[in-house]
């Protein structure tokens, strides 16, 4: 998080963290789990604006808005809570006519194909932190048989809403305009900008 000394504010990069720390020092009961939150938040960034080809127009933004995905589950439940999540933001990147790539991996900004930029990158993340962030957090279980587990916390980024903007841009040119989605087309009210 970034502190606005003027204002005595914070500003977070990600809804990860707050959402995750809500269940700080929390032992939750095993018939709760799996434990789904969703937030849409305003995202902070501090490298945004530096200079250099990585940094350009929608890529890096000192502000943008990110949906995020947080699960808090068991150990034995997390493998396919992450398949489930994976298979939302893999829906939503269907739904949005994007081509897209999924990598498993444990770093990297690769997700989908930047003809301006000629490279791959990242508009999702889903990770399974196993027992890491609980382990600090605090954050249990308990079982049936009243035994104390540590949970499992799952995140992902649905959509970074700037890169999608600027997939949708980039992949939908055709000599007439820019084509919106067929998913979208009930919000926008239109099918092309021309």
């Amino acid at each position: 998080m970034y502190h606005c000394e003027v204002d005595d504010l914070y500003l977070i990069p990600t809804a990860e963290v707050p959402v995750t720390n809500i269940y700080r020092d929390v032992i939750l009961d095993e018939k709760d789990l799996p434990v789904k939150n969703c937030a849409y938040t305003e995202c902070f960034r501090r490298e945004a604006g530096s200079y250099g080809k990585d940094v350009r127009g929608l890529n890096r933004l000192h502000e943008f808005s990110k949906v995020e995905l947080v699960r808090i589950d068991k150990p034995e439940h997390s493998r396919q809570s992450h398949q489930e999540m994976l298979d939302h933001v893999e829906g939503l990147l269907q739904k949005l006519e994007l081509p897209y790539r999924i990598l498993r991996l444990c770093g990297g900004d690769i997700s989908f194909y930047s003809e301006a930029q000629k490279r791959w990158l990242e508009v999702s993340s889903v990770s399974n932190f196993d027992t890491y962030q609980a382990n600090r957090l605090h954050c249990r279980y308990r079982t049936a048989e009243k035994k104390i587990e540590l949970c499992h916390t799952l995140n992902g980024s649905a959509l970074a809403l700037p890169r999608i903007v600027a997939a949708l841009l980039e992949n939908n040119q055709t000599p007439e305009g820019i084509r919106i989605p067929k998913a979208l087309v009930p919000y926008c009210g239109f099918e092309m900008i021309d």
